[in-house]
């Protein structure tokens, strides 16, 4: 069922299902991107501060954009701001990770979209946050507001007639 600005409420929440990132995942987003630093590689990783090799913090950011998708289903009509996103731990190769989205803030926006506010956390199969932040979508009215609009005033009559 896809949501309407209508029928969100501060505090709502919803968790998706978990995605699980495996090395072709980070092998294909370096080749997309062209972000090659050896941090991502699984030959280099060891090098790595944390001793073995990480996904790129970004394809976190797109898997988290991914999986609250349809968790919660909601008629978005443009994600206008991510805002204060934190990159609090690393993602390893072989973690599996979900997304838990709640409704921080509703605003009336314009006659067709109202602007909300999103709280979102990816968090890992331990159940601790790996990055998290807030996201600023427009969603859809389930109707649009209708200006009240003065009735026109008919010209005056033409003179003899």
């Amino acid at each position: 069922m896809t949501l309407y600005f209508e029928d969100l409420k501060v505090g709502d929440r919803w968790f998706s299902l978990p995605r699980k990132i495996e090395r072709d995942d980070v092998v294909d987003f370096a080749d997309l991107t062209g972000d090659h630093d050896p941090l991502h590689s699984p030959a280099e990783g060891a090098a790595s501060p944390f001793g073995k090799p990480v996904a790129h913090g970004l394809l976190g950011l797109s898997l988290m954009a991914g999986l609250s998708s349809d968790c919660p289903a909601v008629q978005t009509l443009a994600l206008v701001r991510i805002g204060q996103w934190q990159f609090e731990r690393p993602i390893y190769f072989g973690d599996s990770v979900h997304v838990m989205t709640e409704v921080a803030a509703l605003e009336p926006y314009g006659r067709r979209a109202g602007r909300v506010i999103w709280f979102r956390q990816l968090i890992n199969q331990q159940g601790l946050t790996v990055q998290s932040g807030e996201l600023e979508t427009l969603v859809a009215l389930r109707s649009r507001v209708t200006r009240r609009m003065a009735p026109k005033s008919r010209p005056p009559a033409a003179a003899g007639r």
